[in-house]
Order: C-alpha cells, then structure tokens, then sequence
C-alpha cells in the first residue's frame, strides 16, 4: 500500500498485534479480530497506522504469507487478503482464505490497475476490495465494520436457512414416522405419543403403525432403531411403510420380519444398526392376540385389576443376525375389556426421583396404578405425565407408547390371574 504524503514508508517486522481504539468505537464491531496477510512491511505498517486512527475497536495480526496464515492459529472475524503473495496469486489466493476461514468477512487489497480483478473477488467470495492508493484511515474503518456487519448479516441468514429447511425435513420426518391408524372398526380405539429425548424435536428412531385388513384383523407395530437422529427416523420412517406394505399384502408376522430385515440391512448406514420390533394382531370380538417380538419388550396386558406383560417368544432384533434369525408368534388370550399397551424401551429407561432408571417392574406398577382410568387418551397422559415428573428431563432417549382398546368375548376363565400364572411360569 503506498503511502498518501501524511506519512513515511516505514519497515517493522513481525506480528503487529495492537488493539486499536477510537473515541467513538462502534461497539457493535468492537474488539473484532483482523488477520492481515501482506508480504509488504511497508503496507502492512500502514494498515496499522490506519487503523490506529480509525474509530474502530480492533486488535490486528500480520502474517507475510498463505502458509503462515493458515498455520498461525489465528480465528479472524475478518481478513485483509493481498492478492500477489509469494505462495498465492489472485483469485487463486482469496479461495484458499475463504476455505480456511468461512466465517471470516474477506476484503482484498489491489492496486489501482487491478480494480477488475477486485470486482471478480467480490464476485467469487470476498466482502469488498480496497484499491491500495485510495485508502485511508476513515475508508479502511467503514470497509471494514460493513463487511463484518454484512457477513454476519448473511451467516445468520443462512442458519435460518438451514434451520427451516432442517425443520421442513423433520416434519416429513415425522409424518412418517407418526402415521395415522388406518381402522375402519369404529370400536377400536389406537391412541399413540411420541415423546423426544432431552426436548428435541419429533426426530428420532421410534416408529409406530396400526392398520387393519380385510379380514377385519387389527394389526400393530412399534419399533426402535438403535441411536437417535435423521438417519435412525429416516431407517424408521422405511421399516414402517415396508411393514404397513407387507400388512396389506397379506404376509403372515414372520415373513413381514423377514423382509423387514433385508429391507434394513440394505439401507442401514453401518453394519451396527439395527432394529427392536413388536407386532401383534387383535380380531375385535375374540379375546386371543398373536404377539411377534423382535428382540423387542413384551406389550402389557392392561385390565381394571392391574397390568402385566404379554407372554411372548422373543427373538433377535432385526440386523442382528442377518439371514439368520427366527421369529416365533405368540398366542395369548386377554380378558374381556383389556387394552394392549405397546411401548419402546425410552419408557423403561427413564429417571425416578430416587435418581436409578425406572425399569420394567416399576412401569409394570405405575401402569397397574392407573389402570382404573377407562379412557385411553387420559390413561396414556397420565402414564406419560407420571414419567415425564419423576424423570425431570434428564432421560436422552425417545419414548414412543401404542395403547390399543377394542370389544373382547374372551371366555370368564382367561382372567388376570391366570395370566399372571402364565407369565412367572415363562420366567419373564
């Protein structure tokens, strides 16, 4: 940079650290960090000079060339680029700044025959250019504090940006991930909650569904795909379609797992991803329900005594043993009146006041505790309610619940003691 007659070309090596101030600092800029990248010892003093004028609030580092920027260290809120280094030329230049420094408002220093150049930085990446010969304290301040207010300007634009393209994909997301029931027996009733870890948004990898078939069949599932994040719903949201697909079709439960995992195992991002599925099936008017665990909690048989779980044959979730898994179904019968309560292990694994995590059993006696509440919207709140206050947002996980009602003819002798029998006898 050439000096303008107020002062003599003056050398001074090394770092020019200096906290430039004026009377009338603009406090929205003030304190910014400026890395200036200049082989010249007599501009690079000017720059300092300039800026120690300035009214702006400033702390300046000086480096000679690219290599010695990139390996300073240094987090500038802007940089001062010339375009004629030793190791870096023109646009060249300004695009390895900007690579290293993406937050950085850039400016590039050119000479008076080189403003076209100038202008194409501009246009590649750089806030502004100053033409070398018509700087002086004043230019340099405003340049400076308008090209770090303009790129913060379009950084939080940007992450607006990303936030509401981030939040258009979560609601896709999310519609798939919490479906409508497709039931055309009125008497049935499917009330769901999907509930996120730690307050996050609706994303994560429990999934849910609940259709029935021509027969008249009830058919339900609730899954997990180990982890949390768009990659777990986005493998959720694709087992749910391809078993609501599988349903319709006709497949019987261990076919419908079968290709569930094939599915998973070719869309699944590593090979240690992998799924816990539940499903069962309910004819309303009958007592009996088939169960189908892959490696998944046992539903709870929910009645007016009390809550237990389902006996069921449990067997590897899906992933686990690729090609090699056997599922087994379950038949059991319910009393007369009972809902079915699916849910994923976020339940289990929340927080109690005591501070250790809830577990089966302790879910087991909360749900048998409410259980005399006969609505299934309200009954399914207050479980949740009760969970959410003990547990003071400190569980991570997603929490999903499936509580299914529907008009039972069991016979008087399946009652709750019964099966209460049956499932200390399975051992579980």
């Amino acid at each position: 940079m050439t000096a303008d007659g107020r002062r003599g070309v003056a050398s001074r090596p090394g770092n020019l650290d200096r906290l430039s101030s004026g009377s009338e600092a603009d406090a929205s800029v003030a304190g910014i960090v400026i890395l200036l990248i200049e082989d010249d010892p007599g501009d690079a003093f000017l720059v300092q000079e300039y800026l120690a004028d300035s009214d702006l609030d400033a702390r300046l580092h000086h480096v000679s060339t690219l290599t010695q920027a990139s390996n300073s260290g240094y987090d500038p809120e802007c940089v001062l680029l010339d375009l004629h280094l030793p190791d870096g030329q023109g646009l060249q230049a300004l695009r390895l700044v900007l690579q290293r420094w993406p937050q950085a408002a850039v400016l590039v220093l050119t000479g008076l025959n080189d403003a076209g150049t100038g202008s194409a930085a501009v246009a590649a990446g750089a806030q502004d250019y100053l033409v070398k010969d018509q700087v002086d304290a004043a230019v340099l301040s405003r340049t400076i504090r308008y090209a770090v207010q303009r790129k913060r300007v379009q950084g939080a634009e940007r992450r607006m940006r990303d936030s509401r393209l981030q939040a258009e994909e979560n609601t896709r997301l999310q519609r798939g991930l919490l479906p409508t029931p497709l039931l055309t027996d009125k008497t049935v009733s499917a009330v769901s909650r999907y509930l996120p870890g730690q307050q996050r948004s609706l994303l994560g990898g429990d999934f849910y569904d609940v259709v029935q078939t021509a027969d008249g069949t009830v058919h339900a599932l609730i899954g997990d795909v180990c982890g949390n994040g768009p990659d777990e719903a986005a493998l959720g949201v694709g087992l749910r379609f391809g078993w609501r697909t599988l349903t319709l079709a006709g497949l019987r439960k261990a076919d419908r797992m079968r290709l569930l995992e094939q599915v998973l195992v070719a869309e699944r991002p590593h090979d240690g991803m992998f799924a816990t599925v539940c499903t069962v099936g309910i004819t309303p008017g009958r007592g009996e329900v088939v169960l189908l665990s892959a490696g998944h909690p046992a539903p709870l048989i929910i009645t007016r005594d009390g809550a237990y779980p389902a006996p069921t044959t449990y067997g590897p979730g899906l992933g686990m043993a690729p090609g090699r898994a056997r599922w087994t179904e379950t038949r059991t019968t319910v009393p007369d009146g009972a809902g079915l309560l699916l849910y994923t292990d976020g339940v289990i694994e929340s927080f109690c006041d005591d501070g250790t995590r809830l577990g089966e059993e302790r879910f087991i006696e909360l749900a048998a505790h409410l259980a005399t509440i006969d609505d299934p919207h309200e009954y399914v709140d207050t479980l949740l309610a009760d969970i959410q206050a003990a547990d003071a947002g400190r569980h991570s996980d997603d929490t999903a619940m499936l509580y299914l009602r529907w008009p039972s003819g069991a016979p008087a002798s399946a009652n709750a003691d019964d099966h209460r029998s049956h499932h200390a006898a399975s051992g579980r």
